[in-house]
């Protein structure tokens, strides 16, 4: 009987808001714009934190990172022609491989500021020379051919192992492998390649865009061609640097010592290093910071979408309220047929949760589109997690049944007679 009265109850309010289809949608776009701006800005505040804390954990989790950093420029100097020394140095990194404890393998990588081209085709990727070890260490993939060996280091031989985004740019029709590019004044052999970091386009990269486009070299290689000097051109200057070493990766052999070797490394570089020309890098402190800043940005979305709810949720309320004004003489019926109070909160009640479940529904629906469209027009990574539709769903229902209880109230406790006169 009670399921008969509750199925006739909700039947009532269904047919009263569609006797007023346009208002009735109105209100709901509300609640529905609302729910999937909740979905939409989670999903694509998620999708930019798993990117970054993806990008952190391809440098290892377990890693210190020591680099290379070009101390200031004193711009008042009016040389033409200088020499720029700074950075780490050999004896730093074996410093590094004989006293620190809790270090398995330390990996030392120069890089090369040269252009890599191909026939017509040219671009400026990170030509970095290091030793074999180190693809174990940073857990990079090769995904056609071999990566540097051993041998290669011994002979130093001409060979390269390129990016995936060098690759794709520099042979667009042919494969790689056996083929020679040109890195600076020589020729070396493409003897493999590496799977994307991330999700590449087969074009260059843009101007002011990151790029993970990479060139790998034999370090002895590197060490034999290309030297400590390096020449830089630019505004018409000429800019010697000097540097041995541009990058120390050093594997901790357990998670917990990353803290003490990285304070390690930071007290031996003060402490040999007259300059700040260094910079100590530690994956897992970028990692637990990329993730307690994820939460917050993701409580901040979800509030500014959480507002668009709330401003649904008072036009729900206004229109029961204006509805309630103009069904004064129903109420009053109802209640001199018998109807009691809580028939008529009932009513009401489901009048609003009509309007906020439908507009949820639809926002829900909308909420899965946006983040897809996103994706694909501006190539930005989007990630729904399964809570995020629930989780707006239910604030979307709970929104109609807070703001439709102060209009249900009020009708119920009209009085039947002074309604009755209503007109």
């Amino acid at each position: 009987m009670k399921r008969a009265s509750l199925w006739r109850t909700v039947r009532l309010g269904v047919s009263s808001l569609l006797l007023h289809k346009l208002r009735s949608a109105l209100t709901t776009l509300g609640v529905l714009f609302g729910t999937s701006s909740v979905i939409a800005m989670l999903a694509i505040g998620e999708g930019a934190s798993e990117k970054a804390q993806a990008e952190i954990r391809l440098l290892g989790s377990q890693n210190v990172i020591l680099r290379s950093v070009k101390p200031r420029e004193d711009f008042a100097s009016n040389q033409q022609t200088r020499v720029n020394s700074y950075g780490l140095t050999d004896s730093d990194y074996e410093r590094v491989s004989a006293t620190f404890p809790g270090v398995g393998r330390v990996v030392p990588v120069r890089e090369i500021y040269e252009e890599v081209r191909r026939g017509s085709r040219a671009m400026n990727p990170r030509v970095l020379a290091c030793p074999p070890v180190y693809r174990d260490v940073t857990g990079r993939q090769v995904l056609e051919g071999r990566w540097i060996t051993d041998q290669d280091e011994r002979g130093i031989a001409n060979v390269c192992v390129l990016s995936d985004e060098v690759a794709r740019y520099l042979f667009p029709v042919e494969a790689p492998l056996g083929q020679t590019v040109k890195v600076g004044a020589d020729y070396y052999t493409v003897v493999g390649t590496l799977m994307p970091r991330t999700r590449q386009r087969s074009d260059a990269p843009g101007a002011g865009e990151q790029t993970q486009a990479e060139v790998f070299i034999p370090l002895e290689t590197g060490r034999k061609w290309y030297g400590n000097l390096q020449v830089k051109m630019r505004s018409g200057s000429r800019e010697m640097e000097e540097v041995e070493l541009h990058e120390v990766v050093i594997e901790v052999d357990q998670p917990d010592s990353v803290p003490t070797v990285a304070a390690a490394a930071r007290e031996m570089l003060s402490r040999y290093h007259t300059q700040k020309d260094y910079e100590v890098v530690v994956p897992l402190e970028q990692l637990l910071l990329a993730e307690k800043t994820k939460r917050i940005f993701n409580l901040v979305l979800g509030s500014i979408a959480s507002i668009s709810l709330l401003v649904g949720g008072i036009g729900i309320m206004n229109v029961m309220l204006a509805t309630v004004t103009e069904r004064t003489r129903e109420i009053g019926i109802r209640r001199a047929l018998g109807a009691k109070r809580r028939h008529i909160v009932t009513q009401f009640l489901v009048e609003t949760v009509v309007l906020s479940v439908g507009g949820g529904l639809l926002g829900v629906a909308l909420g899965l589109i946006v983040p897809l469209i996103v994706e694909h027009f501006a190539d930005m990574p989007t990630v729904i997690t399964p809570s995020a539709p629930i989780l707006a769903f239910l604030i979307s229902a709970g929104v109609g049944v807070v703001f439709g209880i102060y209009p249900a109230w009020r009708a119920a406790n009209m009085d039947p007679v002074e309604a009755l006169r209503h007109e």
